[in-house]
């Protein structure tokens, strides 16, 4: 199993974390899913390790983004004609599957039928998906809005890797200074002794880089 693989299989249980806070909006939950799936997939595609950055804390973004394209356009989104043509056969493989079970098979035992992952499958099968309406009605009956709720755990990733962006632009003692007192917990008088700086240095030169990146934060 390749590093790729063993991420998105491991993270499955952060896509159905995703998907659980838009149930109930008007989307099954095997589409909230599968367009979760698409995220992961697309965040394991793009995962550069030598960041820094925790894998999940890169994925959820990317999950969140592929579920919410649902509720604002519905998937309408430009697809190859070959992703096309690989959605239509795991499309076939699905009714077959049905026909031979006599039920509709769970993604798992599509995956294994087609011979993909999990997730390259919910990718495959929303590929062709109609899109969704943002409003539903029968024309005569007042219409019905569905809301895209706003995540403020979202928000909180998305700080988050401002943050980590902000200290690695930070110079290298800098840099170490914030690691050691507030990755580290370690005491301005400990963090002193390990640069080579006094205790007044450090307080100084901590107030001053904190007060840069709280600037860039809120530009």
């Amino acid at each position: 199993m390749t590093q790729r693989e063993k991420r998105i299989k491991d993270n499955l249980g952060l896509v159905h974390s995703c998907a659980q806070r838009f149930k109930n909006r008007g989307v099954e939950y095997d589409d909230l899913f599968q367009a979760g799936c698409v995220g992961l997939v697309k965040a394991a595609d793009g995962f550069d390790e030598s960041l820094g950055f925790v894998f999940s804390t890169y994925a959820v973004p990317a999950i969140l983004g592929e579920i919410k394209r649902i509720f604002r356009d519905g998937g309408a989104v430009k697809v190859s004609r070959s992703i096309k043509e690989r959605s239509r056969e795991v499309w076939a493989e699905k009714e077959k599957m049905e026909n031979e079970k006599g039920y509709e098979p769970t993604l798992t035992e599509i995956a294994e039928r087609v011979g993909l992952s999990v997730c390259e499958t919910s990718e495959l099968l929303l590929a062709t998906q109609p899109v969704v309406s943002l409003t539903s009605g029968d024309g005569e009956a007042e219409e019905k809005q569905f809301d895209i709720p706003i995540d403020s755990e979202e928000e909180k990733i998305n700080e988050r890797l401002t943050l980590d962006k902000c200290i690695k632009e930070l110079s290298e003692k800098d840099r170490r200074l914030i690691e050691l007192r507030y990755f580290m917990s370690q005491t301005q008088t400990e963090v002193a002794g390990k640069l080579g700086m006094s205790q007044v240095q450090v307080s100084r030169r901590e107030k001053k880089i904190l007060k840069e990146i709280r600037e860039k934060m809120t530009v």
